[in-house]
């Protein structure tokens, strides 16, 4: 039997979220969603790609390195990685 990861994912309640955003100027909390979403959105695509999807991946890649400069310039451990 493996032994537990010593780091358990705990959820954040809404109200403590709020107000660690509230901590965080408005173009690092766009560029966190955006980073989120772009990184799902990365995560979507599997197997082989048609170059419809490719291009769609690749763009949501730029979309990811994009949101991650602005926050590695805030604090350098918030990239998002995909």
């Amino acid at each position: 039997m493996a032994s537990p990861s010593p780091l358990v994912p705990v959820p954040i309640p809404d109200r403590v979220a709020a107000l660690i955003g509230s901590c965080l100027p408005a173009h690092v909390l766009q560029a966190e969603i955006e980073a989120d979403c772009a990184a799902r959105e990365v995560y979507r695509f599997r197997g082989p790609l048609c170059a419809e999807d490719r291009a769609d991946r690749e763009h949501a890649l730029a979309a990811l390195a994009r949101a991650n400069k602005i926050l590695a310039k805030h604090h350098p451990t918030l990239p998002v990685r995909p």
